[in-house]
């Protein structure tokens, strides 16, 4: 406040009550009736008036004496630092502040006596913490550190120390922070195969130049590791235009082609934001793993919050070699032939695939002369047909319900998991937490929340199904192993299952894995029995059907009843929808319990699997799921056409 303010105000109102006291009294002169009315009403308001600006006289002087207890230099030698302060009443009335607040804060405004919410709306006491709060004001940064008159709670001094230069030196800190990238060609093996030699210099000469261009646009570097594998380092910026433009390169890469028109895919690792260059490279090297497990030809982003991904268009990659293969046998039949006895369970509402994989493996292992059952909860099971057929053909002591499996868990029980890699869509939860040797064999593309404590994880999402993987193995896990009709047929009803007859995701390997199968006795029609079902079910599927509707090339049908086989006619509606022209995806949803299940499927156009993982759900390409709780259909439907929006707009 001004130094001669206050006096001057006082000076002014008694010159005012001067004046006034002077007309009303000259009014006697003209008319004393007038004057007898008016004269003391004039000195009732001028009494009044003086008793009101002595009061607030007062109150100003104490909270100028409250001011002055914190401005005392031996109390708060703050003050003498060239910092801009001001002195701020529990009313938020602003009664004082220094000519640097005034000049370097508020830009030479005059705001004394206006409320502190033109500078900061937030309440007065988070000033006084330790930390203070930051205040943006005229596109400047602060932290104001606030001390509060403990005598009254009357006045608040607030310290503004600015922070806009060190939050552009903190933003471009973070926005050069390396990032490092492991890059893969996926299927390298198979673009050179059958290329001549001036061919694969060719290629690869195209593939390196990519690859440069790429990082050229960057101030990063890069540098080959090995012959399909490179590894670059970028700034984080140049990172977050990639992720706009959804990383181009892997567009670009698909243009490259070979003479058996082989297009080049690329999987990308990314590890940022770590504490160190060497957490960033480990990262990098678990987002390359997660992308492969996803198929492929995408990228891959993983953080100290979890994974993001980009791509993931095109279908698996198939590995025509099985030296992969032959080594997980090997080592699996080590495992078996130490332990105590074998488990075999599949996920939760086991079908075909599950059902059929877990039977031939659970046999495999007895052919090894270990006991082994498979855990099965035949009240929530899709595929008791299988079950039926293998205790008719005598082996009735196969299947065993949680608690019995339980009961027989050793420390060397080895437990093995097919056709799924989730911890939380295994057949029981418990068996899983209580066995320390646990064996995963599984296609679906990779989950984050993946089982991370498998002594094996043999996952190929390239494969077929679960029953082509088993089949594999089969022929490399011992002499001893034999494979009968009947688990041919389990088998062979698993690949039909998940290839819609040998339609969707089939492979080379594939049709080996069958032709095998057949060899050992499996019967088509027998197996295609498995598939029969009831006039009532396929009413229900037809009426399903019938109900969809077309969104963005999209069938989406819900189900507007209930029946105890909805979990197997909702798929094999959504298989039928298909095949209606303009129909790139499928989706069926479908109340069961407390939630809404869908059922997604596509003919490889459409990624369902990224729709479904928006829906807390998962799969592969072309077939999908997702479980949604505590949500009615309608609403599930909206949250599916916001995940089928963002999905189309991602390819854009």
């Amino acid at each position: 406040m001004k130094k001669n303010g206050v006096r001057i105000i006082r000076i002014i109102y008694v010159a005012l009550m001067i004046a006034c006291l002077l007309i009303a009294g000259s009014t006697f002169f003209f008319d004393k009736r007038l004057f007898y009315v008016v004269f003391p009403l004039a000195v009732v308001i001028t009494a009044i008036s003086s008793i009101f600006i002595t009061r607030v006289q007062h109150e100003i002087y104490g909270m100028i004496r409250s001011v002055n207890q914190h401005l005392k230099p031996s109390e708060h030698s703050g003050v003498a630092f060239p910092m801009p302060v001001v002195i701020v009443s529990d009313s938020r009335e602003i009664i004082w502040y220094n000519e640097l607040f005034e000049t370097s804060v508020v830009g030479g405004e005059e705001i004394l006596g206006m409320r502190f919410d033109k500078v900061s709306d937030k309440p007065l006491d988070q000033f006084c913490s330790e930390q203070g709060s930051e205040v943006n004001y005229n596109g400047k940064s602060y932290i104001a550190y606030g001390i509060c008159d403990d005598i009254n709670d009357r006045v608040y001094m607030l310290y503004f120390s600015e922070t806009t230069q060190l939050k552009k030196l903190a933003e471009e800190y973070l926005q050069t922070r390396p990032v490092v990238m492991l890059i893969l060609i996926d299927n390298y093996e198979e673009l050179l195969q059958n290329a001549k030699e001036s061919e694969k210099s060719q290629l690869l000469g195209q593939i390196d130049y990519l690859l440069e261009e790429f990082i050229s646009k960057t101030n990063g570097f890069i540098r080959k590791l090995d012959r399909d594998r490179f590894i670059a380092v970028i700034e984080e910026h140049h990172l977050a235009k990639l992720a706009e433009e959804r990383f181009p390169i892997l567009d670009a890469a698909r243009q490259l082609q070979t003479a058996y028109r082989y297009p080049v895919t690329l999987s990308i690792g990314i590890g940022r934001g770590g504490k160190s260059m060497a957490e960033s490279e480990v990262w990098s090297r678990q987002a390359i793993d997660m992308a492969l497990g996803r198929g492929g030809d995408q990228v891959a982003i993983k953080n100290a919050t979890g994974f993001e991904f980009f791509g993931g268009v095109s279908k698996g990659v198939e590995k025509r070699t099985k030296v992969k293969t032959r080594i997980i046998a090997n080592a699996l039949a080590e495992l078996m032939e130490t332990s105590d006895n074998v488990i075999v369970m599949g996920h939760k509402f086991g079908d075909l695939d599950s059902m059929g994989s877990s039977i031939a493996m659970a046999m495999a292992a007895r052919c090894l002369n270990k006991h082994s059952v498979v855990c099965v909860d035949r009240h929530h099971n899709l595929a008791t047909c299988l079950i039926d057929r293998q205790e008719k053909s005598g082996i009735t002591d196969l299947f065993v319900e949680e608690s019995e499996a339980l009961g027989m868990i050793t420390p060397r029980t080895l437990l093995i998991i097919l056709d799924t890699h989730n911890p939380g869509f295994v057949e029981s939860g418990k068996l899983y937490e209580s066995c320390k040797t646990v064996v995963v064999i599984d296609h679906h593309r990779k989950m984050v929340n993946h089982i991370d404590n498998a002594v094996i994880f043999y996952h190929e999402p390239f494969a077929s199904s679960a029953s082509e993987m088993v089949t594999e193995l089969l022929q490399y896990l011992g002499d001893g192993v034999v494979v009968n009709r009947t688990e041919a047929e389990a088998l062979l009803a698993g690949i039909m299952l998940d290839t819609k007859n040998f339609v969707l995701k089939t492979g080379v390997r594939t049709f080996e894995a069958a032709a095998f199968l057949r060899r050992m006795g499996a019967d088509t029609v027998e197996v295609r029995k498995l598939f029969a079902g009831s006039m009532e079910s396929y009413q229900r599927k037809t009426k399903l059907v019938a109900s969809a509707q077309i969104y963005k090339r999209c069938a989406i049908a819900c189900s507007n009843f209930s029946s105890d086989d909805l979990r197997i006619v909702a798929p094999q509606a959504a298989d039928e929808l298909l095949n209606i022209s303009g129909v790139d995806a499928s989706f069926v949803l479908y109340e069961v319990g407390d939630g809404v299940s869908i059922s997604a499927r596509s003919m490889g156009q459409m990624n369902v699997q990224i729709i479904m993982e928006m829906m807390g759900g998962g799969g592969h390409l072309t077939m999908a799921g997702a479980q949604v709780e505590c949500e009615s259909a309608e609403k599930v439907k909206q949250l599916l056409l916001t995940a089928i929006d963002k999905y189309t707009e991602s390819l854009k």
